[in-house]
C-alpha cells in the first residue's frame, strides 16, 4: 500500500476543476432519484447514466492524451465522482475503470496500451471487472488459489473469483492468478501474475459468470474459470511480480472510494438541512431543536476534516509521491463520516426516511459498504499500526 507511483501527473487547477464539477452536476441532474429507485427497484445497470458520463469523456480522465483520454489526473477523477455521489447519483457501476488502468498504464507494455486504451477512452472497450478476491481468501490475497499455468503461446488459467463487480457489463477484465507455488517462491507477495483478460473471448469457453444478489444494487458476480485460456501476450509486466502492479493501484482505489464517500456525506448532510429547514413539528422547524442541529453540524465537521485528507492523499498521488496512509486514512475517515451522516439523514426524517420517494433509504443502504469494501477499517486500522507507528504486526 504504501509503493509510490512511478509518474506525476500534470498540474490541474481549481478553476479546472470547478468547471468540471459543474459540468457533472449538470449532467447528473438528468438522472434525478426516480431513475435510480428504478434501477434499484428492479437490481438493474445504470447503462444509460455510464455512457452519458462515457460519451462526456469523464471515464478517461486518467488516461494520456495520446491514447484518447485527457490525462487529467487523479483529483480530476476524484472530483467526477465526488460530484457525482453528492449529486445523489451513484459512481459504483462505472468507477473501477479508473483505477483498474493504473496498472494496465504504469506496468504495460507500449504495444498492449495502443491495444486496449483507445477503446477504453473512447467507450468501444469496458474495463470493470477486477479479478482478485477468492471466496477462500477474502482481502489475504497472498493466499488465493486462481492459478495460470503457461501452455505455449496461452495460459491455462483454473479457480474462483467472488465480489467481482460489473461482470456482465465489462469487455476486459483485469485477472490477478498464481503462476508459480506458495512452497516455490521466496517470498510469499512472489508468484502472482496480471493479465488482462477480453472475456467476449471466453465467456462460456472457460468464463461463468454468477450474479450475486445483495442488498444493494452493486452489479456484483462471482466468476468461475475452467480450463480458460489466456493469450501470453495479455500479460502484464514481469511473470510473478503481480501483486506490487496491483498494489501500485491500490491507493488510487482507496482515494476514489473516500471521494465517494465524501460525495455522500455531503448528499445527506444537505438532504437533512433541507428537511430540518422545511418540516414543521409542534408549530415550529424541527431544525430549531438543538438536537437535530448538533448531530448535523458534527457529520459536516467530520465530512470536512476527511475531506482535507482526502484532497491531500490525492495531491501527492499526482505528484507521485507515496501515499499509502494518506490513502488508507482518507478512506477510512470518509466512510465513517458517510455513515454517521446516513444515520443522522435517517433520524432527522423520522418515518419518512423509510419512504423510497426520499431517497435516503437507497443512499442509506449504499453507502454502508465502504465501511468494509474495498477494504475493512479494521485492516487499514492495522496497517497504520504496523507501517506508520511501527507497532509489531497482528496477523
Amino acid at each position: 500500500m504504501a509503493h509510490a507511483d512511478t509518474a506525476a501527473a500534470p498540474e490541474i487547477t481549481d478553476d479546472v476543476l470547478n468547471e468540471v464539477r459543474a459540468s457533472v452536476e449538470q449532467l447528473c441532474a438528468g438522472f434525478p432519484g426516480a431513475y435510480w429507485r428504478e434501477k434499484d427497484r428492479e437490481r438493474a445497470y445504470p447503462g444509460e447514466f455510464v455512457q452519458a458520463l462515457q460519451d462526456a469523456g469523464y471515464l478517461a480522465v486518467l488516461i494520456p492524451e495520446e491514447y484518447g483520454g485527457s490525462g487529467l489526473g487523479l483529483r480530476a477523477a476524484a472530483t467526477i465522482l465526488e460530484t457525482v455521489h453528492r449529486s445523489g447519483c451513484n459512481g459504483a457501476a462505472c468507477h473501477a475503470q479508473m483505477y483498474i488502468m493504473g496498472t494496465l498504464l504504469r506496468h504495460g507494455s507500449e504495444e498492449q496500451k495502443r491495444k486496449w486504451l483507445p477503446g477504453i477512452a473512447s467507450g468501444e472497450l469496458r474495463l470493470q471487472a477486477f479479478g482478485v478476491t477468492e471466496p477462500t481468501s477474502g482481502t489475504d490475497t497472498l493466499s488465493l488459489r486462481t492459478t495460470a499455468k503457461r501452455d505455449g503461446d496461452h495460459y491455462i488459467v483454473n479457480g474462483q473469483k467472488i465480489w467481482t463487480s460489473r461482470a456482465e457489463h465489462s469487455d476486459l477484465m483485469l485477472l490477478l492468478a498464481r503462476t508459480t507455488p506458495r512452497d516455490q517462491v521466496e517470498k510469499r507477495t512472489e508468484g502472482l501474475s496480471v493479465f488482462v483478460v477480453d472475456m467476449r473471448e471466453v465467456k462460456d469457453a472457460g468464463l461463468t459468470i454468477r450474479p450475486i444478489r445483495t442488498m444493494i444494487n452493486h452489479n456484483t458476480t462471482e466468476v468461475f474459470f475452467d480450463n480458460m485460456k489466456v493469450p501470453a501476450a495479455n500479460l502484464i509486466g514481469e511473470e510473478g511480480k503481480g501483486f506490487r502492479y496491483i498494489i501500485d493501484g491500490m491507493n488510487a482505489e482507496r482515494l476514489l472510494i473516500a471521494h465517494e464517500s465524501i460525495g455522500d456525506s455531503r448528499w445527506f448532510i444537505k438532504t437533512a438541512t433541507d428537511y430540518a429547514n422545511s418540516r414543521e413539528v409542534f408549530g415550529r422547524p424541527i431544525g430549531k431543536n438543538q438536537s437535530i442541529q448538533f448531530p448535523i453540524a458534527k457529520a459536516y465537521a467530520e465530512t470536512e476534516a476527511a475531506a482535507l485528507m482526502a484532497a491531500k492523499g490525492a495531491r501527492m498521488f499526482d505528484a507521485g509521491e507515496a501515499c499509502g496512509p494518506e490513502a488508507n486514512m482518507s478512506k477510512m475517515l470518509a466512510a465513517e463520516a458517510a455513515w454517521h451522516a446516513a444515520e443522522i439523514c435517517m433520524q432527522t426524517h423520522g418515518g419518512f426516511a423509510f419512504a423510497e420517494e426520499y431517497d435516503v433509504e437507497r443512499k442509506f443502504r449504499e453507502t454502508r459498504l465502504y465501511q468494509i469494501a474495498p477494504v475493512s477499517t479494521n485492516l487499514i486500522l492495522s496497517y497504520i499500526a504496523e507501517h506508520v507507528l511501527g507497532l509489531p504486526r497482528s496477523f
